[in-house]
């Protein structure tokens, strides 16, 4: 199955398209500066706290988590259960396939030579990134996607206890050793966590605007508190530093970490979205404004996360990690601007990637 290239069907919530439009507008600023030395701690990736960087890659989830939502439903009106899990069942692999072949397996080496770890290195490190990681997310929450509130959220708890459950049995320590991306082969069961959550934003602007608005807010701070709370149980029972902050303790499983995909990064994550897009609820929705950035980019998100990949490994060659803030924001810039420019001239022609 390959990805259709069509045009746009008319959009059924400006907030979704600006929210997704937002957290590829963030990507950008993460991946194009957040490589070098010279930028803020909050605007790169860590394995020991959750930076600004950090909660990116969760709005992805989310927003595939209301995509998903929405089309089951819609696929099951239509053509019935079956026929809609069907379409998810592609969909997710097609994302994973996706995923293997753009991250790609770093090559094993000599046969004689190649042993246990060559192979963990090969398939179940680099490839396991947001593609691949969104596809087995989303095959993982077919059975309950176009569920109930209950069986969604049963699913969930129970997906973040088996994670912690395995983390603590033998998973954490092997994620390191491995040194694992975007919490590597097991992530999807805490991924679980911001798709699922999406998939009950999508309910809630459904209802009365303002009951929506206050379900929203109030979900999301409620996980904000949840993933904080578990953190601090890191070093038996801890007053943790809160997000953005660099730890004040000892890593362990209970640290918000994207490497590990831990269950209170994630859960805080989740709640993280959920404020956001509560945000861009009220923005838009209620309020019918848009920017035209995030329009842009929001409404072909795929060809905008391929675009700004091709897009950095063109521009990484000229900054070093080392270089000095302003060229490290010049070379930012320019890789951000040409990025947009591109997906603009995409939408311009009518050519919108979807899976």
């Amino acid at each position: 199955m390959k990805p259709e290239v069509t045009a746009p069907s008319p959009p059924r919530l400006l907030s979704l398209d600006q929210f997704r439009g937002y957290t590829v507008a963030a990507m950008f600023l993460v991946n194009f500066l957040g490589g070098y030395d010279a930028a803020p701690a909050i605007l790169r990736h860590h394995n020991t706290w959750c930076s600004f960087a950090d909660t990116v890659m969760p709005g992805f989830f989310f927003a595939a988590g209301m995509a998903l939502r929405l089309v089951i439903l819609r696929e099951t009106e239509k053509h019935g259960r079956a026929a809609a899990l069907r379409r998810g069942v592609k969909r997710g692999l097609l994302l994973m396939a996706l995923g293997f072949l753009w991250y790609g397996a770093r090559k094993i080496g000599p046969w004689p030579e190649a042993d246990g770890g060559a192979f963990v290195r090969a398939f179940l490190t680099s490839p396991f990134q947001a593609l691949t990681s969104i596809g087995l997310t989303s095959l993982w929450v077919l059975p309950v996607i176009g569920g109930s509130v209950r069986a969604r959220i049963s699913w969930a708890l129970a997906s973040a206890a088996a994670h912690a459950g395995l983390s603590h049995w033998f998973w954490y320590p092997v994620l390191h050793e491995w040194r694992v991306i975007d919490g590597g082969p097991l992530g999807f069961l805490t991924w679980t966590l911001p798709l699922l959550a999406g998939s009950l934003a999508f309910d809630a602007v459904r209802a009365p605007a303002t009951r929506a608005f206050r379900s929203l807010l109030g979900g999301g701070a409620a996980l904000m508190a949840a993933g904080y709370g578990l953190a601090c149980l890191t070093a038996g029972g801890a007053v943790a530093a809160p997000p953005f902050v660099p730890p004040w303790h000892p890593a362990d499983m209970w640290t918000m970490s994207q490497r590990a995909g831990s269950v209170s990064y994630l859960t805080f994550s989740a709640g993280f979205s959920l404020v956001l897009f509560a945000f861009f609820h009220w923005w838009s929705d209620l309020r019918g404004k848009s920017l035209t950035l995030f329009t842009d980019l929001g409404r072909n998100a795929l060809a905008a996360y391929l675009l700004h990949g091709l897009v950095g490994n063109l521009i990484d060659p000229l900054g070093p990690d080392d270089a000095p803030l302003w060229w490290a924001l010049a070379l930012s810039t320019a890789g951000c601007a040409l990025s947009w420019r591109l997906t603009r001239l995409l939408n311009a022609r009518g050519l919108f990637l979807r899976l």
